[in-house]
């Protein structure tokens, strides 16, 4: 840092008399880059951690071990749920089955739709290792015409998420037969 300090202070002496001694602007501009790039050189220095190799290698396997504790997998049977075509305002429940094939148990910290419109139910306690439990979805029928969501789970498994797809065809309602329709036939109001 001392060291530092100096070169600074004698490049800018030395600046300084070049400017005053000659009146060459090659040899100005040539300082001026000289400076300019010890000067970035130095910024980009990076100073050498004080703690030891060792204790950071260390520190790297026991995270290795926290990560192969966790042996929870979750499988389903599909990812993909497709409604099909159907009508609107009926029912837009539907459920995912999965299974843990794993050796730990499995927890499912969250569960979140792409919109509103797509509300996930998922078990809270966890699910012992072998045993099978469901992801509710309801898709609200009300709106009309073609839809895919995704349904995005949170669980120790892994560390990614996991993407659950629902799509499908909402038909619009049917017209009311006591609707009035407008006439087609007779003529404007005249004025006389």
């Amino acid at each position: 840092m001392y060291k530092e300090k100096y070169f600074i202070k004698f490049a800018v002496h030395y600046i300084v008399i070049t400017l005053y001694k000659f009146n060459n602007m090659k040899k100005i501009i040539l300082s001026l880059v000289v400076l300019f790039t010890f000067t970035l050189a130095n910024a980009q220095r990076i100073e050498a951690p004080n703690k030891p190799i060792e204790k950071i290698e260390k520190k790297q396997d026991v995270v290795q071990t926290k990560t192969e504790i966790t042996d929870a997998t979750i499988d389903f049977i599909s990812k993909v749920v497709d409604y099909g075509i159907i009508d609107n305002k009926s029912d837009g429940g539907r459920k995912f089955v999965f299974t843990n094939n794993g050796t730990e148990p499995l927890i499912i910290k969250n569960a979140k739709g792409s919109c509103g419109c797509t509300v996930p139910t998922w078990p809270r306690e966890p699910i012992a290792p072998g045993a099978s439990g469901e992801i509710g979805v309801n898709y609200d029928t009300k709106r009309v015409g073609k839809f895919t969501k995704t349904i995005t789970l949170t669980t120790n498994a892994d560390k990614k998420p996991v993407i659950l797809t629902i799509k499908g065809e909402v038909n619009p309602p049917p017209k009311d037969a006591k609707s009035p329709e407008k006439k087609v036939s007779g003529a404007p109001f005249e004025k006389k």
